[in-house]
């Protein structure tokens, strides 16, 4: 539970301060610059409020390790990568590294479906009936 726990605190107070300094310190001169700034800030904090549910499936033992390990750290690379990303953008107009945001894109979306594994396997294990 450790690492989960404390990479939430960390990145939900990186999001707020993004979406804060986003706001009200930047000045914007094209818009279409804040509103990629601000995405990334969404797509940051969306996925740091998944974090606790990785906390607490990993102190679960009907649940596989590797899912929640793989749904946790897919979620945390591709914070960094995709809002990294966007939020350098949206700071500079360029790109940092080509590629990146999808790369982000694609390790979120391999949180996404670890996490349903989870969840696969840990209604194997309880039994769960087809209709629930």
């Amino acid at each position: 539970m450790f690492p989960w726990l404390f990479i939430t605190g960390i990145s939900g107070a990186v999001a707020v301060l993004a979406g804060a300094y986003g706001w009200h310190w930047i000045e914007y001169s094209d818009a279409a610059m804040k509103d990629i700034f601000n995405v990334g800030v969404q797509y940051h904090m969306w996925h740091t409020l998944v974090l606790p549910a990785v906390a607490w499936l990993s102190t679960r033992s009907d649940v596989p390790r590797l899912a929640v390990r793989v749904a946790g750290w897919g979620f945390a690379i591709g914070m960094v990568l995709f809002s990294g990303t966007l939020y350098y953008m949206g700071l500079t107009g360029d790109v940092l590294v080509k590629g990146a945001a999808p790369v982000g894109g694609f390790f979120l979306i391999a949180g996404w479906l670890a996490l349903s594994w989870a969840g696969i396997a840990a209604c194997r294990a309880a039994k769960c009936a087809a209709s629930e």
